[in-house]
Order: structure tokens, then sequence, then C-alpha cells
């Protein structure tokens, strides 16, 4: 609360002085005497100026049930050469210690992965940094294999397109993910999804980095996995069994005819 400090209670202030004035402006806005409390300071809006006139606020501590730490501000003015003391506003606002409600969040910032529920619709802003218009693409086709490939759908396929940012922060959730090179599943792999021959690479620019895993037994079939996750499922796990039996006492991993992707 700004305080520009007391104000002297003399003939030539009477806006100071209209203390029982701001006090009964106050509690007619309140609607109830009692969520006025005590007069806490007199704070000048301009001085005595000649052509505008005087302008101060009374401050008193507010009682509101819910409002702690908040008090009325209740500002008067006087036009130069006046004695009659006007009500300009009553506000109710925030001290230093006032609770206040959590900042407002757009509810697209709102949003979790998840949220989205059967009849739910989730559009899309004019702004989204994850879209761009399909027909800026071509200026991103220089580096960008995806680029050279969407670009050619202006007019016939998509109006708008993920963006570089886009695809960058779809990567970063997936290595981060379940799906990704840190996950439990992933460190006690007999090697990379990278190498599996179950492994579908993605289109353009992320078909080094993710795929989709097509093996039916595979913790992550149907999943986007990146290239450096990886799973028991192995195309090239191979089983040694003892003999006569069909227990299981180790697993290996071949990698003499397979490359890296």
């Amino acid at each position: 609360m700004r305080d520009n400090g007391p104000v002297p209670e003399t003939p030539s202030s009477p806006l100071a002085a209209a203390v029982d004035l701001a006090r009964a402006a106050a509690e007619e806005t309140a609607g109830d005497p009692g969520v006025v409390g005590e007069h806490l300071s007199a704070a000048s809006e301009q001085a005595g100026d000649p052509v505008l006139g005087e302008v101060l606020t009374h401050s008193f501590a507010s009682t509101l049930p819910g409002y702690v730490g908040w008090y009325w501000a209740v500002t008067l003015a006087r036009a130069p050469g006046e004695e009659t003391v006007t009500v300009d506003e009553v506000v109710l606002l925030p001290g230093d210690e006032a609770l206040l409600a959590p900042a407002w969040v757009p509810w697209h910032e709102r949003l979790r992965p998840g949220d989205l529920s059967v009849g739910d619709v989730l559009p899309s802003t004019e702004d989204d940094p994850r879209l761009v218009p399909s027909y800026t693409v071509e200026d991103d086709t220089a580096d960008d294999p995806e680029a050279r490939a969407v670009a050619t759908e202006l007019g016939l396929g998509r109006e708008r397109v993920m963006s570089r940012e886009g695809r960058s922060a779809a990567l970063t959730r997936w290595t981060g993910g379940d799906f990704g090179p840190r996950s439990s599943m992933a460190r006690h792999a007999p090697g990379p999804c990278g190498t599996c021959g179950f492994f579908l690479p993605l289109a353009g620019s992320l078909r080094g980095a993710a795929g989709a895993c097509g093996n039916a037994y595979a913790p992550a079939e149907g999943h986007v996995v990146t290239v450096d996750y990886g799973c028991g499922a192995h195309s090239q796990a191979t089983l040694v069994a003892q003999e006569a039996t069909e227990v299981v006492n180790s697993a290996r991993y071949d990698t003499s005819e397979f490359d890296v992707l």
C-alpha cells in the first residue's frame, strides 16, 4: 500500500480532515459498516493545483472475511478555491501482506497430457508455435528433409504443419518418457531400437531419432520410441537354452550382421 505520509488535519487541509466523509463513503460501498476498520493513512495524490485542485486518498483497514491484508481506499477531491469536498472513488485494494489469488493462467497453458477425454475438442491457437502454415515450410527446405516433403502439400494437403520448434519439443518429450533411453527397460535391453528389425522409422527430419515399434510382444508395441530405446524383444536377441529344457539361462546380442540406421 502506498503511503506518502500523514497529512496534518488543519483548516488549510480540508481533505485530510474529511475522515468521517471518507469512512461513510467506504461503508456505503461495502454495504456493511462492520467491514471498514481503523483509519490507516491519508496520502496526497495531487497537491493544491490552481487549475486541477487537490486530491487525497484515505485508507481504512478491511475486516471483510477472506480479504486479509486488504484496505479500503477512498479518494477525495476539492476544486480550486472551493471548500466543498467530494468523493471521487472507493475501492478495495490489496496491501503488501494481502492474500491474493494465484495469477490467472490461460487454458492452453493449464492443459496437461491426458486431460483430453472422449467428446472434448482442443482447438489450436493461431499463434501456436508448434505449427506453421504449410506454404512457409518451403523456406526451411534447405536443411530439413521433412520440410521438402510437406512443401508439396501446398493447396492439396494440410493447411498447417509442425514447425521445427514443435518437432523438437515432441522429440524432447519422447526422449524423457517411458520409451526413451533413460527408462529402466532401455537400460537393461540387449540392444537399441535403431538396430531392431521391428523398428519403423518416422519420416522426414525425425527419421534418425525416433520411430514406431512393430513387435506385438514388446512393451512399446504401437508407440513412438527413440532410436536409443530398447527392450528384451529386440530382433537380434538370441536365447541360449539348457539341453533338453526350455529354461532360458541368458540372452546375448548379435551385431555381426547389422549396422545402426
